[in-house]
C-alpha cells in the first residue's frame, strides 16, 4: 500500500513522465517497480485520468530507450567493465551468472521472455551487447518483447479496473508459466493452420533425400571408373 501511495503521488506530480523515466531507469538496473507502475497507470486510464494510448507510447519509449542504452554499454564497455563497475548498476556476479545461464538456455529469445523473469530483464540488454549480438536481431527481440510486456501490464489495470491488484499479483506469480502456455498454444494453432503446407514440405524433403543419395552414389561410381 505504501508503494501504491508513492506511485500515485508521483503520477499526481509528474504525470506521464513518471512512466518514461521510471522504466528507463529500471532497465539501467536502478530500483523501480515498473510492472506495478504500469498496472496502476492502466487503472488510472480506466478511471479516465490518463489516456491509454499515450501510456502505451510513453511506456514503450522508456522501455526501449533503457534496453538500447544497456545494449550499447555492454557492446562498447564489454564484460570487464561490467565485472568491475557492475555493482554501481546493482549488477552482481550472481546476477551476471544467472543471466548467462538463461542466455545459454534460451538464446536470443531470452531478450523477449526475459521481461517476465524477475532479476533477468534488467540485464539482458547488457549481456546482448557483451556477446555482440547483431543490433537488428537484438532490436527485433527487445522491441517486440517490450511491446507485449507494456500492453500486458497496462492492460491489466485498464481491463480489470478496481480488481487490478488481485490479477496483477496472480500474473506476477505465474507469469513465466502463463507466457509459456500461450506460446505453446500459439505454436499448436500455427501448426494446425498450416498443416497441409508442412506435410507437403516434409514429403518433398523425404522424396529429395533418396534422390540426392542416388546422385552421390552415381558420382562416386563415375569417379572410380575414371
Amino acid at each position: 500500500m505504501e508503494m501504491l501511495k508513492w506511485i500515485q503521488e508521483l503520477f499526481a506530480s509528474y504525470g506521464y513522465s513518471v512512466l518514461f523515466f521510471g522504466l528507463l531507469l529500471e532497465f539501467i538496473a536502478l530500483p523501480f517497480p515498473g510492472e506495478t507502475t504500469m498496472a496502476f497507470a492502466g487503472f488510472l486510464s480506466y478511471t479516465g485520468r490518463l489516456d491509454f494510448f499515450a501510456l502505451v507510447i510513453v511506456a514503450l519509449a522508456g522501455t526501449t530507450a533503457g534496453m538500447t542504452i544497456t545494449y550499447f554499454i555492454g557492446l562498447k564497455a564489454g564484460l570487464p567493465f561490467i565485472q568491475r563497475y557492475g555493482k554501481w548498476f546493482l549488477f552482481s556476479p550472481a546476477k551476471l551468472a544467472k543471466t548467462q545461464h538463461w542466455f545459454e538456455r534460451y538464446g536470443a529469445g531470452l531478450i523477449s521472455i526475459g521481461y517476465f523473469i524477475p532479476g533477468v530483464r534488467h540485464f539482458t540488454g547488457y549481456f546482448a551487447g557483451i556477446i555482440a549480438l547483431p543490433f537488428r536481431k537484438f532490436a527485433v527481440y527487445a522491441y517486440g518483447g517490450a511491446l507485449f510486456w507494456v500492453l500486458l501490464f497496462l492492460g491489466i489495470g485498464k481491463i480489470f479496473g478496481p480488481q487490478w491488484t488481485g490479477i496483477f499479483h496472480l500474473f506476477e506469480t505465474y507469469a513465466l508459466w502463463m507466457i509459456s502456455g500461450v506460446a505453446a498454444i500459439a505454436v499448436l494453432i500455427i501448426v494446425y493452420r498450416y498443416r497441409s503446407a508442412i506435410r507437403l514440405r516434409l514429403l518433398r524433403r523425404s522424396s529429395v533425400t533418396p534422390l540426392e543419395a542416388e546422385v552421390k552414389v552415381k558420382v562416386k561410381e563415375s569417379s572410380k571408373s575414371r
